[in-house]
């Protein structure tokens, strides 16, 4: 299968996986300071730790830039040299977490050798990593609606980034759309994480791997076809070496 659509993933962290006040990411003054350009960095990058800690527990109209600052342990003129406002800063750590776990999607569908077992191992770090730093996932699935129209936007870049995961898919029969029903796969996709998140079970995100795996290859290879390909119920491991329709039984 086509795997051009990805750059392989980094292994650098969410926003909000570490504290803003993190000594080890301190600045000492003095005539051996680190470079402007690294002072600079490591500002920006607390800032966005203590953004997204800060919106997660706030919520985003009520979190301050002073209370943004506050758990970056950064001033508010350094805070407005690298952003706009909060808004700005808001959409900076989006983008900059979302493009981390697309990535890292990205870097788990590339390695197995089929599509349906890319899909399930990619689903499975989408959810691994959103567990794994439940501030993140708060302000970036439930808060992004408060943004207003630019959160909006960022949030339906992210659908079409992750609609890319289903560029190889066969043509549905009955003359069904297939850029419709991925767009309905995707966004049930994305509606359960939000489901989930807001119901305050951010850790137990691991546990819809076997349903979103299911839900995502049901409409293209069929509920039996994709059961026999995740391995579900027989104990195997989740393959499946083709979407060619003549061997999903439609």
């Amino acid at each position: 299968m086509g795997r051009k659509y990805f750059r392989s993933a980094d292994v650098i962290l969410l926003p909000g996986a570490r504290t803003g006040r993190d000594p080890a990411r301190s600045i000492k003054p003095g005539p051996r300071r680190l470079p402007a350009g690294v002072v600079a960095a490591t500002q920006r990058e607390r800032l966005l730790d203590g953004l997204v800690r800060t919106v997660a527990e706030r919520g985003y109209q009520h979190a301050t830039v002073s209370d943004i600052c506050r758990s970056a342990g950064v001033t508010r003129p350094v805070f407005y040299e690298l952003f706009s406002g909060k808004e700005d800063a808001f959409l900076a750590a989006h983008r900059h977490g979302t493009g981390v776990v697309i990535r890292r999607m990205a870097a788990a569908f590339a390695a197995e050798s089929d599509w349906c077992a890319g899909i399930r191992q990619a689903l499975g770090t989408m959810l691994q990593l959103l567990a794994g730093t439940p501030s993140f996932a708060t302000m970036a699935v439930i808060e992004i609606e408060a943004v207003g129209p630019a959160g909006r936007h960022e949030r339906d870049q992210l659908l079409t980034r992750f609609r890319a995961f289903f560029a190889d898919v066969p043509q549905l029969p009955g003359g069904v759309g297939v850029e419709e029903m991925v767009d309905a796969v995707v966004g049930g996709v994305y509606s359960a994480l939000y489901r989930r998140i807001a119901s305050g079970r951010t850790a137990q995100l691991p546990e819809l791997l076997p349903m979103l795996s299911m839900f995502c290859l049901s409409p293209f290879l069929g509920p039996a076809g994709a059961a026999e390909r995740l391995g579900v119920g027989n104990g195997e491991d989740p393959s499946c070496t083709s979407l060619d329709p003549a061997n999903t039984g439609q």
